[in-house]
């Protein structure tokens, strides 16, 4: 499975549907989910004339994660990224409404990992965007809410990475981000871990599953 494969799949789905398609990428904490697919992003809008360019949306899961006032609210804030810690019935609305005829901008929220804050209305989605690719660890999940998520998206993908390489990056990513090594290492271990195995549990309701050695080599 190339990145050219994945493209061309971009391109029977577009074909296939007559409305929006949604495809949704999924896998574990540090996978390589975003890195994928702003590489068919990167593509997908290069390929096109600048004036097509808004044909195309990246929509993640990321900017529906609850704020850490409501997560200390709530107790939850010392396993942020955990299920239940996201807005799950939110983010389903919103690719539901993506998929609907639209006659105007519909405006995602986004994640800032400066400030580890989701951000209301920073994505644009505009009313042409006919392919949106929407990526996190929870589409699969056979749950109240994500059930519903699932339900909008035309396909879902499941990303596969070397287990100790994932780890090294995801350790590196949240030191990059602010936290020593020491809690870093710990804050993987205790909660993006546990995560990652019940995120492996869902492997199987895939419609397709990628290995990204193979495709970020290519």
């Amino acid at each position: 499975m190339t990145l050219e494969d994945l493209l061309r799949r971009i391109e029977h789905l577009q074909k296939e549907h007559t409305g929006p398609v949604i495809i949704g990428v999924v896998g574990a904490p540090g996978a390589g989910k975003t890195t994928l697919v702003e590489q068919l992003m990167k593509r997908l809008m290069a390929e096109q004339e600048i004036s097509a360019q808004q044909h195309y949306a990246h929509v993640p899961m990321d900017g529906y994660h609850l704020a850490d006032v409501e997560l200390s609210r709530l107790g939850r804030l010392d396993r942020k990224g955990a299920p239940d810690t996201f807005d799950a019935h939110g983010y389903a609305a919103l690719l539901r409404r993506l998929r609907e005829p639209r006659n105007a901008v519909v405006y995602a929220p986004g994640f800032e990992r400066t400030i580890e804050q989701p951000i209301a209305g920073a994505i644009p989605v505009y009313p042409s965007a006919s392919t949106i690719l929407t990526e996190g660890n929870y589409l699969l999940l056979d749950e109240l809410g994500w059930r519903e998520v699932r339900k909008q998206c035309t396909e879902i993908w499941y990303c596969e990475q070397d287990d100790e390489l994932r780890v090294e990056r995801l350790i590196a990513r949240h030191i990059r981000f602010g936290k020593t090594p020491l809690a870093a290492a710990e804050w993987v271990e205790e909660v993006d871990e546990p995560n990652g195995r019940l995120i492996g549990t869902t492997r199987d309701r895939a419609d397709l599953v990628i290995t990204l050695e193979e495709v970020t080599a290519v």
